[in-house]
This record gives C-alpha cells, sequence and structure tokens, in this order.
C-alpha cells in the first residue's frame, strides 16, 4: 500500500462505495413529520394492521419455551419444507416442483436480497436493474463496486410500461446480473408471462443471473389461476440462474419479525448457508415459529389482506383520479398508487419530488414519499412523482388525505 493510499485510508476509513450512498429520501420525509400527530401517514411501505395474534402467540409460545439460541443457518428443517410445499402449491401448472434443498430462510427480505448480490457479484461486475424500484436493490449492488445500468419503465397515461426489446439489448454476455422487482415498488407494473419467457431465454443465451424480488407476488388484483402474479418460478428450471426473494413482511402482515426466504439452484444453497453465517448466524428461532404458523394458516391471513388492499386501492385510485392535475392508472399489484402531480401553467411547481413531499408533510399534514426516491439518476419522466402506500386498516383515511391533497393543491 502506498503513503498516499494509507494516508487515504486515514482520512476517509469508510470505502468509497459506501460514502457514496444517498441517505433515503423516504427517511428524510418521515423526519419531516416525526412528533406531529396530524399527519396522515402513508409514507412506508408496510400495513397499519398489527400482525395476527396467532403469529404473535406462536412466537410467544416458543420464547416461553426457550427457544433462544441459534438454529441452523438455512433456517428450520420444518420451515423450509413448509415453504417449499407453499412456494410450489402457488405454481402454475406443469411447473418444476420447489424442493427444501433450494430454500434458505433468511432475516427479511431485504436480507434476502443482500445475500443475493453477495453470491453473484463481485467489484466491477455490470448489473442491469429495471427502474423504477426501491432503492435497495439498486445500492445493494453497488455497495458491492458493481457497475448499476439502469433501464426504465416509461408511463404512459400514468400507467408504467417496460421496453422489453430496450431491456433485452440491455443485457449482454458482460452483464452479471439482472435485478427486476414485479409486481413492482413503486409503481405496480408486473410482467407478463411473454416478457418473462422473452427475458428467460435471453438471459440463459448471455449467462446473466436473474435476482427477481417478488415479494409482492399474493398481493396481486388481476384474475389468475393460482391466485398470484405471474413468477419467473412458474416457468424456470430448478438449475437455471434464477434467484427469487420472497418476504413474510407484506402478504403476512409480519414487516417488523425481519424474516424472509430464498429460492435458488440447489447447488447454490450450501454456499448461501455460509453468507448466511457470515451476516446474522441465522434467523430468531421463535421468529420462525411465527412463520412457520403463518405459512400454515395462509388461507386465515393473505385472501383477506388481498381483498382489504383491494379495496384500498379501489377507493383511493378514483379519488386521486379526480384531483385536477393528478396522473395516475391502479396498480395491478403491490399496495401503492404511484401518481404524478401536473401543473400545465407552471411545469416546474412539482419539478423536485423530495421537496414537495417534505411540503406536503408541513403544510397539508400528509405524508407521502417522493418518486424520485425511486430512480437512480432520474430523467425527465421521474419528476412530480408521489408514492402514496393505500394499505390502510381504516379505508376512511384514504378519503381524508385525498382531501388534503385536494386542498393543498386549491382544486
Amino acid at each position: 500500500m502506498t503513503d498516499r493510499r494509507r494516508q487515504a485510508d486515514r482520512n476517509t476509513p469508510m470505502r468509497q462505495a459506501v460514502l457514496n450512498l444517498e441517505e433515503s429520501m423516504i427517511r428524510q420525509v418521515a423526519n419531516a413529520g416525526m412528533g406531529r400527530t396530524d399527519v396522515l401517514k402513508f409514507w412506508f411501505g408496510e400495513s397499519d394492521e398489527v400482525t395476527p395474534a396467532f403469529i404473535r402467540d406462536a412466537a410467544a409460545t416458543s420464547l416461553q419455551q426457550g427457544e433462544t439460541f441459534y438454529a441452523h443457518n438455512l433456517g428450520l428443517p420444518e420451515l423450509r419444507e413448509a415453504i417449499a410445499a407453499y412456494a410450489t402449491g402457488l405454481r402454475c401448472a406443469g411447473a418444476a416442483p420447489i424442493t427444501a434443498e433450494r430454500i434458505a430462510v433468511t432475516s427479511g427480505g431485504v436480507n434476502a436480497l443482500m445475500l443475493a448480490v453477495q453470491a453473484l457479484v463481485d467489484a466491477g461486475d455490470e448489473v442491469v436493474a429495471v427502474t423504477p424500484v426501491w432503492p435497495n436493490l439498486t445500492a445493494q449492488p453497488a455497495i458491492m463496486g458493481a457497475q448499476v445500468r439502469c433501464v426504465s419503465l416509461r408511463p404512459v397515461a400514468g400507467e408504467w410500461r417496460l421496453d422489453v426489446a430496450e431491456l433485452l439489448a440491455a443485457i449482454t454476455p458482460k452483464t452479471r446480473l439482472l435485478i427486476v422487482n414485479a409486481p413492482n415498488n413503486p409503481t405496480g407494473w408486473t410482467l407478463s408471462r411473454a416478457e418473462q419467457e422473452a427475458i428467460l431465454a435471453h438471459c440463459r443465451k448471455t449467462g446473466t443471473w436473474i435476482l427477481a424480488d417478488e415479494v409482492y407476488e399474493r398481493l396481486y388484483y388481476e384474475p389468475t389461476p393460482n391466485g398470484c402474479a405471474p413468477s419467473f418460478l412458474d416457468i424456470a428450471a430448478p438449475d437455471d440462474r434464477l434467484v427469487v426473494v420472497h418476504s413474510f413482511s407484506k402478504s403476512f402482515l409480519m414487516t417488523g419479525w425481519r424474516l424472509g426466504w430464498l429460492v435458488m439452484p440447489a447447488t447454490m444453497t450450501p454456499h448461501m448457508g455460509k453468507l448466511v453465517e457470515f451476516n446474522t448466524s441465522c434467523a430468531p428461532v421463535f421468529v420462525q415459529r411465527a412463520g412457520l404458523v403463518a405459512i400454515e394458516r395462509t388461507a386465515d391471513i393473505t385472501p383477506r389482506v388481498v381483498a382489504h388492499l383491494k379495496t384500498c386501492r379501489d377507493t383511493l385510485v378514483p379519488l386521486l383520479q379526480a384531483v385536477p392535475g393528478v396522473q395516475l392508472a391502479p396498480a395491478k399489484g403491490g399496495m401503492y398508487a404511484f401518481f404524478r402531480l401536473e401543473d400545465p401553467s407552471d411545469p416546474t411547481r412539482f419539478g423536485v419530488s423530495l421537496e414537495t413531499a417534505k411540503r406536503l408533510v408541513v403544510e397539508a399534514g400528509l405524508g407521502l414519499a417522493p418518486g424520485n426516491a425511486f430512480m437512480v439518476n432520474p430523467g425527465p419522466e421521474a419528476q412530480g412523482w408521489l408514492r402514496w402506500c393505500f394499505a390502510s386498516q381504516d379505508v376512511a383515511r384514504l378519503g381524508q388525505g385525498v382531501e388534503r391533497l385536494r386542498r393543498w393543491l386549491g382544486a
């Protein structure tokens, strides 16, 4: 190491990739409203409904029984088996069964994503991501020193669409990893089966891994035979270069529990166990016991959650569409209304979404997430967008929020 490098390391002890990370814009907005009881909060991606009592009871029983020790790196065997059976049950006809040997239990969906990136990405690798997307998905490969290239969805009358030809052209034999989140946070955009087939076939040719964030799979509002969004697992072979991330957070009302899982080729699983060891050792046993009960009693949770979220979406979207200057289309999946504020008389008025979101908190008592939080090097298509999490136990709060927005706009 040179003297100059040593001096630089003393002055800046952290890696540059970490120093370059942006502070969460969503947190910046939330911080502006901290301590205020009059703010209607729709900024975070979670329901305000408490986890069902029978799930909480399972965790409490585990603790009372003294299950406070380490577990297997990959998760409790019975939970891995239950997840494999659950995931297989969601697949379409003809899909390959998912075995427990392909499952790793993780400390949340975000931990699953980071583990997958650690397993697949080296410094200098090229990673392609479909955006807008939850910022963690593009930050994680950047932390590993990868070069992240983005292919943006395009809004058409408020609905976001993928130019498949543009995406495939961006994926070359130099592309180590494709990251795609569908149903998408924040737009609600979802891959069609034809789009998935085209992407998988192309990535097989280029040797590119696919990291599919499918945590909103069950939060899908279009009619399908299996009651969920199209999944890469419906069409992929067990040994394809595909890693799929899931979480208990959304469809089981377990955001704070930090429990998720990975589906991957079986040859990859033992090595993933090593990475789990070096990151978290294992997910807590009592949390896994809660997850096991959630899986076993899915029918008592998820259908009700999805039905309620659809009611929330179908309540909020028409109200927003009726506000002058608001542009959006109903989300096919997820728990968000992603909408644009426009002012034809002043195109710059809502240009910086972060500043607009902060003003809404202070001036209107309305907490939304800024749209440019989900963009990397945001272009013109990113301006003026806001994300509204409609997962509200009290549906009336959505109407109250729209009225506050309308008054703030002077509409």
